[in-house]
């Protein structure tokens, strides 16, 4: 299950840093960032 929460986490981190290269989907960025931050955070608390 970590793994999986992991795996998320990095390719949001990806579409992330790919949305902010191109430069397209500003609110999808932020919402991408906010997306990332809730699974970090709910993997430190759970593992």
């Amino acid at each position: 299950m970590l793994n999986l929460i992991w795996t998320i986490v990095v390719g949001l981190f990806v579409l992330l840093a790919l949305g902010f290269a191109i430069n397209i989907g500003g609110g999808l960025i932020h919402l991408l960032l906010v997306l990332a931050m809730i699974g970090v955070v709910y993997t430190l608390l759970i593992g």
